[in-house]
């Protein structure tokens, strides 16, 4: 059974508790896509203008380290939400995204979203919340992370 993007949105967990006509709302700025195993989703510096839903899949999260070369920081599953910058200004991309697998997304369109979101201050708060709990995990994974590789919590003598 082919599912709408209202029924996508209304069966993620990111968007739980939202009034239907909310979903409704959003999905007026989402459309699905499919991504092929390997293929750049977007990259670091470039213009931010989407954020996705994964629905299946799994896409790294990269960081190009000079010498060291390509750096994986984070793998994002099905589920996950990807990407944050659409939101906040310059609107650039702070990472790159590269599907691992065929990736099939719920894509928002940026611009479309944060005129919404200027228009229905109710949702763009609510999305704002959602969105800062989201980068607020993903920085403690990170911590933990660095913690693992460094084996030490930093500063800790302070």
């Amino acid at each position: 059974m082919k599912k709408n993007i209202d029924q996508i949105l209304a069966e993620h967990p990111f968007f739980a508790g939202l009034e239907p006509a909310d979903l409704e709302y959003l999905a007026g700025c989402a459309w699905n896509e499919a991504i092929a195993e390997g293929q750049t989703i977007f990259r670091a510096g470039e213009p931010a203008n989407r954020f996705y839903l994964i629905r299946h899949g799994e896409v790294a999260l990269q960081l190009h380290a000079g010498s060291r070369g390509t750096l994986t920081l984070q793998t994002l599953h099905d589920g996950d939400i990807l990407g944050w910058s659409w939101l906040f200004p310059p609107h650039r991309w702070q990472f790159d995204a590269r599907a691992n697998r065929t990736t099939r997304l719920t894509a928002f369109d940026g611009a479309c979203l944060r005129g919404k979101c200027e228009e229905n201050t109710r949702l763009g708060y609510e999305l704002m919340k959602r969105f800062s709990g989201m980068l607020v995990r993903r920085f403690q994974e990170t911590r933990l992370q660095l913690l693992d590789v460094y084996g030490k919590e930093p500063n800790a003598a302070r």
